[in-house]
């Protein structure tokens, strides 16, 4: 018994002291002494900077073939997967009633232009009123203009190819009556392939036309690409940029609207000063990383370029010399007193 309350009693005194010991540090910590941190010094390093994003190849020309009006299909002349020049007739829809009221409109001409010659003889001979021969005249225009009309109604009961490329698989068979949205088949033009891919919006204005990138399809096989435009308004929603760039020599193996993967080098060989990406503080408005000068922290604006796994590039307020954190960036103030624990490269 004797043993036990002499343990007891070794506890609890033991237990005050660490009590006291935790309130001293924890006065310590909140009198505002030195906080210590690790540094680096900032250098002009060189680095490969490689853009990568995602892509969709296109046909150079894709068109989805659709009727103007609705009808019944008399003549079909697509033949799926083969090669059809500008202008070819695919599809012909029915236009007997069409065809037989241009033919009234074309017999009631020939009347119209008789008539508006003899009248004319007689305004000439002044032996006609000129409202007459105005009234004659207008009835011949109006009937040249529905003549004009009805030969656009017959044009568009014909679907002809818009330019020179393959034909599609076929979704209708001759007989059947369609409408405006019914999808007949495709054409596209696969001669030349483009490709579609975004990337960050901060690159806008890294990226120029003209400028080469590299695609890399399915089969990790490498193509060339020539940027040839690139989207003027950054998306909203994604905060991303479109950028269409035309593929360079062949492209055997690219399909399209295959998926593939793009890669720009834009910084080979090119120097900065990189940091560790946590030493970034990023603000409501601007990003801030935290300079060590006269023993003191300086929260200082940057503005910052690539990014990289774990780097950053500091474009502005940064110069090859200055110390700044790398850690206890979160407990630092404006202004705080620092002490120096170790300098990292």
């Amino acid at each position: 018994m004797y043993i036990k309350n002499s343990l007891l009693i070794s506890s609890i005194i033991l237990l005050i002291a660490c009590g006291s010991n935790t309130k001293k540090e924890s006065s310590k910590s909140k009198s505002g002494g030195p906080i210590t941190i690790d540094v680096s010094v900032a250098s002009l390093v060189e680095y490969s900077n490689t853009i990568e994003g995602n892509g969709t190849v296109l046909a150079n020309e894709f068109v989805e073939l659709k009727p103007e009006v609705n009808g019944r299909i008399v003549l079909l002349n697509i033949q799926e997967g083969k090669q059809v020049s500008e202008g070819t007739l695919l599809v012909k829809l029915f236009d007997d009633d069409l065809q037989a009221q241009l033919r009234k409109l074309e017999s009631q001409v020939l009347i119209a232009k008789r008539t508006e010659s003899r009248l004319k003889t007689l305004l000439d001979a002044n032996g006609l009123n000129q409202s007459e021969y105005d009234l004659a005249l207008n009835q011949l225009n109006n009937l040249l203009a529905d003549i004009d009309y009805t030969k656009a109604q017959i044009r568009k009961t014909e679907i002809r190819a818009p330019f020179g490329g393959i034909i599609g698989l076929r979704a209708v068979s001759k007989g059947a009556y369609v409408t405006q949205q019914n999808i007949l088949a495709t054409l596209q033009q696969t001669g030349t392939l483009k490709v579609d891919f975004v990337l960050p919006e901060n690159y806008s204005n890294q990226l120029q036309t003209g400028e080469l990138v590299k695609v890399f399809g399915d089969n990790k096989k490498e193509f060339v690409a020539k940027v040839i435009a690139i989207e003027p308004q950054v998306n909203t929603s994604t905060h991303n940029i479109k950028v269409r760039a035309f593929i360079v020599g062949n492209s055997t193996g690219l399909q399209p609207g295959a998926f593939v993967k793009i890669s720009i080098d834009e910084g080979k060989n090119k120097k900065a000063i990189l940091v560790p990406t946590n030493c970034i503080i990023p603000d409501t408005r601007n990003k801030k990383i935290v300079l060590i000068k006269n023993g003191k922290a300086n929260f200082t604006i940057v503005e910052t370029g690539y990014r990289g796994e774990d780097k950053i590039e500091i474009v502005s307020g940064v110069a090859a010399g200055d110390t700044f954190a790398i850690n206890g960036i979160l407990f630092l103030k404006p202004d705080a007193k620092v002490i120096i624990r170790n300098i990292k490269s």
